[in-house]
């Protein structure tokens, strides 16, 4: 507050010695002659033609006003392009606001008797397409999993089948060719007692009931059941006991011997069919199996195949049809854009 006081009280001192001095001011008059105005024709001819043409200034000033005529040609056209694309935008927002009342006005709602509005649209094959494709994906893709189970299963199934489809076939092949060797053998057994009967003439006894599918290659039990059948057909006197001599040679006394032959002929037919149309006969059958397993397996991989290309085609549609509906909608969002501003 002191320092505002001395400010006040200072400044009071200026103020009273100006007011002094304003009362004590001398005025003074100054006495100038008057100079006539007066213009003349000869001043005129400074503003001649020929003047300007030879005034360095008057060349410069009119070299600016030149160029700021150019500035403002540019500065025209540019104002003028502007206006024409102003007046574009405005034709072209006219024209659309026409095209959007011409389609609203195509899509009018039945309001009268209190019925539900309804709105006639009708979509484009494109669309349609689109629907069921993106249908179909998310059936499809709700089934691949499933689709998937169940040919992983088929293979399974088909693997599993044909090992015992193998099985089978080298079975049956055995047991197919274990009965030609058998018929082989018996007949390559008959043969040896045909020779040996032949050999023996009218003395010889028929051994051929004796040979059978359990006996033809063992030569003890051919004996003993030559023995059977033909024992009491050996003895010639019943009296005296005395047999002919083909019994007593070739079943009772001699009866290894020639059925240790006749026997191995017969086993070594067996041996030799056996090999021979077990190896056939499992060619043939197991090369049945692969085929019809080859079959199936080709069928259910082209099955698999095919869904899945078809999949992959619809896939495809799809995009492609979805790409198309972005672009339209980005092409509509555009003139909307347009029309707001």
């Amino acid at each position: 507050m002191k320092v505002h006081y001395m400010n006040i009280l200072l400044f009071a001192l200026p103020l009273n010695i100006l007011i002094y001095n304003q009362r004590n001011h001398k005025s003074t008059t100054h006495h100038t002659l008057k100079i006539p105005i007066t213009r003349l024709l000869c001043e005129c001819e400074l503003y001649e033609p020929a003047n300007y043409d030879n005034d360095q200034e008057m060349k410069e000033t009119q070299q600016r006003f030149e160029e700021y005529d150019e500035r403002m040609q540019t500065t025209r056209q540019k104002c003028k392009e502007q206006c024409d694309k102003e007046i574009q935008k405005i034709i072209l927002k006219d024209k659309l606001e026409k095209q959007m009342v011409e389609q609203f006005s195509t899509l009018q709602t039945d309001i009268q008797n209190d019925a539900f509005p309804t709105c006639v649209c009708e979509k484009s094959i494109a669309d349609k397409v689109e629907k069921g494709c993106l249908e179909c994906g998310g059936i499809l893709g709700a089934a691949m999993p499933e689709l998937g189970s169940i040919g992983g299963s088929l293979l399974n199934a088909l693997n599993t089948w044909q090992t015992g489809a193998l099985l089978a076939a080298e079975k049956a092949a055995i047991a197919k060719a274990t009965d030609l060797a058998t018929n082989a053998g018996m007949d390559a057994v008959l043969s040896k007692i045909e020779v040996l009967i032949s050999t023996w003439g009218k003395d010889a006894l028929d051994l051929s009931p004796i040979v059978n599918k359990l006996n033809f290659k063992c030569p003890t039990a051919l004996i003993e059941r030559a023995k059977e059948l033909f024992g009491d057909a050996c003895i010639i006197d019943a009296q005296q006991k005395r047999m002919s001599s083909f019994c007593t040679t070739n079943i009772y006394y001699g009866g290894e011997d020639t059925f240790t032959h006749i026997a191995q002929a017969g086993s070594d037919a067996y041996d030799a069919t056996l090999t021979i149309k077990t190896a056939e006969f499992e060619a043939t059958k197991v090369g049945a199996v692969e085929a019809t397993y080859g079959g199936c397996q080709t069928a259910i991989i082209a099955s698999i195949v095919a869904i899945v290309v078809i999949i992959l085609i619809m896939v495809i549609i799809y995009l492609i049809l979805r790409y198309r509906r972005k672009k339209k909608m980005k092409k509509k969002l555009q003139y909307i854009k347009l029309l707001k501003e």
